[in-house]
């Protein structure tokens, strides 16, 4: 089950340049993230803070650390079957926040997405007339 879970589910987002590079910012980041927080090293991604093994490791003096940079994390390999070689560090958590939603900004997608916080769904803006309820309602509600 496992293997068509990552056939089926994982592979087509891959042959999308974009998403590749965002998936690798995301295992460097919410799986294997580490931030510093005064003159320590933080661990905040659920892949160290579930393996207590890892977790002992990456803040040892065995791994490489690098400064959290998405241009090259992005292109970073990384393994699944050891403890990872290295690992990128953030200025602090809001530091790693901020440069991922930067990064994922610059993604190309063919339509937006909005928040309602009435019925407490994001919606899809992909087309002209869904932006223009979106307009109505907004000079609405400041109207």
């Amino acid at each position: 089950p496992d293997i068509c879970h990552e056939l089926l589910g994982h592979v087509p987002l891959f042959s999308d340049r974009s998403f590749a590079q965002f998936s690798q910012i995301y295992w460097f980041t919410v799986e294997f993230g580490l931030c510093k927080q005064g003159d320590s090293i933080k661990a905040y991604g659920a892949g160290l803070l579930s393996s207590f093994g890892e977790l002992q490791y990456c803040l040892s003096e065995k791994p490489k650390l690098l400064p959290l940079e998405l241009e090259k994390t992005a292109i970073q390999n990384y393994t699944v079957t050891e403890f990872q070689p290295l690992y990128y560090v953030a200025e602090s958590f809001n530091d790693a926040k901020e440069k991922v939603r930067n990064f994922a900004a610059t993604i190309p997608r063919p339509f937006s997405v909005r928040y309602d916080p009435y019925t407490q769904r994001i919606e899809v803006l992909d087309n002209t007339q869904q932006l223009k309820i979106l307009a109505d309602s907004i000079n609405s509600e400041i109207g």
